[in-house]
């Protein structure tokens, strides 16, 4: 079994990508913590959920499996279940945004929000690792399948509060960083607590190869990521545009 049998560029490409959804999804939630209209605020908590959930957490975990290999044996992925595992991500992710970003913050509130989105992210990293087809078994190490759900929790609660208490372009840019660290390490400590049984007279996966999945995959982040950076700028020029039009 290989991790970066592919090489350690996966792992530096799903860090810089947990980077760039952190980034956006913190910009997006904290605009949602302001906006007074309750529509908008729904928008930018659904566009915050897009980008932290499905970006920073579920396409890093994508990119990162890239790596992953078993010797002796083919790997594949069931397409439901990996389908599944990313809307998994985006609501857990979207619920535990909206406990934050609708009604009065506190911290038994924040808690909750981030026992629930982390333990739902959690459960994501694992149904994706359900959707692995190989000749074989896996199973997991009890401790390190422990710490990894004790990061998801910690991970999202610190994006939670980043969301009300970060301000700064600076502190946001320092906070997504080490988000991406908390969420990338989350994902690979559960993973190096893998091990696998081949069995080579076992039945041959019938899933898809993940290179099967990578086009299709990458199209539609693509288009998540160009929509989340247009709400973005258009939000910050527009504000501009209307201090900056003559009167009268």
């Amino acid at each position: 079994m290989q991790h970066f049998s592919m090489g350690v560029w996966t792992l530096a490409v799903a860090y810089a990508t947990s980077v760039i959804g952190s980034l956006m999804g913190l910009s997006c939630a904290s605009r949602a913590r302001r906006e007074p209209a309750p529509r908008k605020k729904v928008l930018w908590t659904v566009l915050g959920a897009l980008a932290i959930g499905g970006v920073a957490i579920w396409l890093m975990h994508f990119i990162a499996m890239l790596g992953f290999a078993v010797t002796d044996s083919p790997v594949r992925y069931s397409v439901p279940l990996t389908a599944l595992s990313a809307v998994v991500a985006v609501l857990v992710v979207g619920i535990g945004l909206s406990m934050i970003t609708f009604g009065r913050f506190g911290v038994p509130r924040l808690v909750l929000a981030g026992v629930i989105a982390g333990v739902g992210v959690a459960f994501m990293h694992y149904l994706g690792m359900a959707a692995l087809e190989f000749q074989g078994e896996i199973s997991y190490d009890p401790v390190l399948a422990a710490v990894s759900v004790v990061l998801a929790v910690a991970a999202a609660t610190a994006a939670l509060w980043c969301t009300v208490r970060v301000r700064s372009t600076a502190a946001r840019t320092g906070s997504g960083l080490l988000l991406a660290v908390a969420v990338t390490g989350m994902h690979y400590t559960g993973m190096a607590g893998v091990a696998v049984t081949v069995d080579s007279s076992g039945p041959a996966p019938t899933g898809a190869d993940v290179f099967d999945l990578v086009f299709p995959v990458f199209v539609i982040s693509g288009l998540i990521i160009a929509g989340l950076l247009w709400a973005l700028f258009t939000s910050l020029v527009e504000p501009l545009a209307t201090e900056r039009a003559p009167t009268g």
